[in-house]
């Protein structure tokens, strides 16, 4: 990033505590510029944390002064706060949405159906606040994301595969899977608020390689030093099986048998061009 696109020092970064929020500090810091970060509860290190809630009634009276906002909180909560941000000075917001949006969208599930319209609209209100009070917007996109050991996608997977030696899966895994690190993620948001190409712009951001569900898995077993063990089961029992685990297994429903051969893939074409995405590929080490 060169010195004319570096966003002016301090950043506000909300949702810091996530996946993603460590990364983005520790290369905030790198560039010479002041990270402060809002979270519910402040874990208290070095960085300058703000205990903050987004739905606070009070927000602006926790808000410093920042031009440059990156949100990696649900954007979801992000709409009522953009007024309080707005008045702190911000103007240009980075938020990260999801790929859910539209994966989730005509999902036989309510649930999964309530969350890509919750991302559809939030996407919505943030671009049009944006657009009536002159903030330069970046919505960001990912696709599944990991981070060994701490996310609940693949990190679940392989504790699984550490508690039960063999995976099951439904039918032959053939969907196809983009998965994209975390730390990847925090240079794409700083490298996209510094680049006047990515203003008022959304992006999808793909992981460095396309693979299938199964071979997403065998990567999981090598990451973990282990050989591959994948027990193929016919759809309808693995659903079945998936109801079952529902007390066991949060978040287990019988669309995710489905899902296993969907393909849920995406272009990043556009934030290669416009802010040199280069994600890294699937070599999960745990």
């Amino acid at each position: 990033m060169d010195a004319e696109n570096t966003p002016p020092s301090p950043v506000l970064v909300l949702g810091a505590t996530s996946l993603i929020g460590g990364f983005l500090l520790a290369r905030l810091d790198a560039a010479g510029l002041e990270p402060m970060a809002l979270s519910r509860q402040p874990p208290g290190d070095d960085v300058c944390w703000l205990e903050g809630d987004l739905s606070d009634p009070d927000l602006d009276e926790a808000l410093p002064h920042a031009a440059t906002v990156f949100s990696l909180s649900p954007i979801w909560l992000l709409p009522p706060a953009l007024p309080a941000l707005k008045a702190h000075g911000l103007t240009r917001l980075v938020a990260f949405s999801s790929t859910s949006r539209f994966t989730k969208q005509d999902s036989p599930e309510a649930s999964e159906r309530a969350v890509a319209r919750a991302l559809a609209e939030a996407e919505q209100q943030v671009e049009a606040f944006c657009a009536e009070h002159g903030v330069a917007w970046t919505i960001l996109r990912p696709t599944l994301i990991y981070l060994e050991g701490r996310d609940g996608n693949v990190s679940r997977l392989a504790g699984l595969i550490r508690r039960f030696k063999v995976l099951p899966l439904s039918g032959r895994g053939e969907g196809l899977r983009q998965p994209v690190h975390a730390e990847d993620l925090a240079a794409g948001a700083l490298a996209a608020a510094g680049a006047p190409a990515a203003r008022d712009r959304a992006y999808d951001l793909t992981g460095g390689e396309t693979l299938t569900y199964r071979v997403m898995a065998e990567r999981i077993f090598a990451g973990l030093g282990r050989r591959p063990a994948i027990l193929s089961l016919p759809p309808g029992l693995f659903r079945w099986l998936l109801t079952l685990a529902r007390p066991f297994y949060p978040g287990a429903t019988a669309t995710m048998a489905d899902r296993m051969a969907q393909d849920l893939t995406f272009d990043d074409a556009a934030a290669r061009r416009d802010f040199g995405w280069s994600p890294r590929a699937f070599r999960p080490r745990f």
